[in-house]
């Protein structure tokens, strides 16, 4: 293991000299925030993909490029004036403390669930002070350009503090068969492409409504789903590649039955 405590500055200093106007990189030099900011959410998206598949050195790996990020915006607004990776680094450690009374001050937290509520509330507050005069709203500051499956859930949560929610998962269920009739429904008659969108949407709005109940993270369900259809589907190639032929040449019931060996073998073993 290496110092911490002084291991951010190379970074830091790196971070400058690939922005230097003169002699840095003109890639990095023409970035600006809005050019960089697809570049972080990939970034996290990797760290997310490492935790998942449990490699402690791709997590090493993918932590740093997004701590590279994390330092590549911060060197942007240090040039703009605006705050530097210090002040960054001050405003999470000052919130942290302000959102842990029970570890920095006198308030007493005796469970994740009372903390969970704790950190609402003092969300909550925070956001009602940044609202000032305006009414401010359970929606309020949750990031529009979040991905959909997280946000849909966040809006879900927010409305359900306040009870409105369903009781059970049953009426979830039943949300969802709602859901898929009207969208088969607008589907059979003479489709409206908004209207099936409109349809489609509050659909998988419901979908994660359910993952919510069942206590399963849509967005990482999903994630999982891909891999395995990915990872089906390479055997499956792989499968008529060894008996020479190719996708395009196979039927589409050769495919489904090659589709369902792959997926028996993975069941046994």
């Amino acid at each position: 293991m290496t110092s911490q405590a002084p291991a951010i500055q190379p970074l830091l200093e790196l971070m400058a000299r690939l922005r230097d106007p003169r002699t840095g990189c003109p890639w990095d030099r023409a970035q600006d925030f809005r050019s960089i900011a697809p570049y972080t959410i990939e970034e996290a998206y990797e760290v997310a993909d490492a935790v998942e598949q449990d490699d402690p050195a791709a997590l090493r790996d993918e932590l740093g490029d997004l701590l590279f990020q994390v330092a590549f915006h911060a060197r942007m607004a240090e040039e703009a004036g605006s705050f530097d990776f210090g002040d960054v680094v001050s405003a999470v450690v000052a919130k942290m403390r302000r959102r842990h009374p029970h570890v920095f001050a006198d308030a007493v937290v005796t469970s994740v669930e009372q903390q969970t509520t704790a950190w609402e509330a003092h969300k909550a507050a925070e956001r009602d002070a940044k609202a000032g005069d305006s009414v401010a709203s359970r929606m309020d500051r949750i990031t529009p350009g979040l991905p959909a499956l997280v946000r849909a859930r966040k809006l879900q949560k927010r409305a359900a503090r306040v009870g409105f929610d369903w009781d059970a998962i049953d009426g979830v269920f039943d949300k969802v068969a709602e859901e898929l009739d009207e969208l088969r429904a607008e589907l059979h008659t003479d489709p409206d492409p908004e209207r099936v969108a409109a349809e489609l949407g509050d659909l998988l709005f419901s979908c994660v409504n359910l993952a919510r109940h069942a206590g399963v993270d849509a967005e990482a369900a999903l994630r999982g789903a891909n891999r395995r259809f990915e990872r089906r589907f390479r055997a499956m190639e792989q499968s008529f590649s060894e008996r020479g032929q190719s996708l395009e040449q196979a039927e589409p019931a050769a495919m489904d039955a090659a589709w369902e060996a792959v997926k028996s073998l993975e069941s046994k073993g």
